[in-house]
């Protein structure tokens, strides 16, 4: 969404300190309106692995790899829509009709490994990394877990792998295509 402030005609001079505020007053509401979502960075692979402290954790085969940043302000709402669009995506190949961007994971019978990645909502104050607007550990702990059992009860619990919430982690991934998608549950709402 994009916030614009357009002057339709120029302003008598008595106007223009009353245009100033409007401006100031537009700019406020455009920071207010900035996206508040989950957001999932979704990957098409041939394989992917979770490491934590040199042990495999997680792998899957031929699937989706999906790095979640959970939002400080998202809700059970958010976590459906990311589970829904995620199983739903059709980034495969009907390898029957030969159609491309056809099939989605749950008809190729394929895994899904989802981690956990507070890092996509990392926003630069100058050189440096600020997390503020990333969900609260204490808090996205048991959010994570909430979506990861969504996942299991909307497709199979067998074909939903995930990562160590908090862990250092080494995520390994074949990236086939490359395909990689950016999804935010902020059209949830519309």
């Amino acid at each position: 969404m994009h916030c614009l402030h357009h002057s339709l005609s120029p302003l008598p001079s008595f106007a223009k300190s009353a245009d100033k505020t409007a401006k100031k007053s537009t700019f406020a509401s455009c920071k207010t309106l900035q996206i508040r979502a989950m957001r999932a960075v979704v990957q098409r692979v041939t394989s992917a692995s979770v490491e934590v402290d040199g042990h495999m954790v997680s792998e899957i085969g031929p699937g989706l790899l999906v790095l979640v940043g959970l939002h400080e302000s998202d809700t059970d709402s958010n976590a459906d829509y990311i589970c829904r669009k995620v199983l739903n995506m059709r980034l495969f190949t009907n390898e029957s009709t030969g159609r491309g961007w056809d099939q989605n994971v749950m008809q190729r019978n394929y895994e899904v490994l989802l981690v956990s990645q507070f890092t996509l909502y990392g926003v630069l104050k100058g050189n440096k990394p600020d997390f503020h607007v990333a969900m609260p550990p204490q808090k996205a702990k048991p959010f994570y877990e909430s979506l990861v059992d969504k996942f299991r009860k909307a497709y199979r619990p067998d074909a939903i792998k995930d990562g160590v919430f908090g862990a250092m982690m080494k995520v390994n991934l074949v990236n086939d295509g490359p395909v990689t998608m950016q999804l935010d549950s902020s059209q949830s709402s519309k």
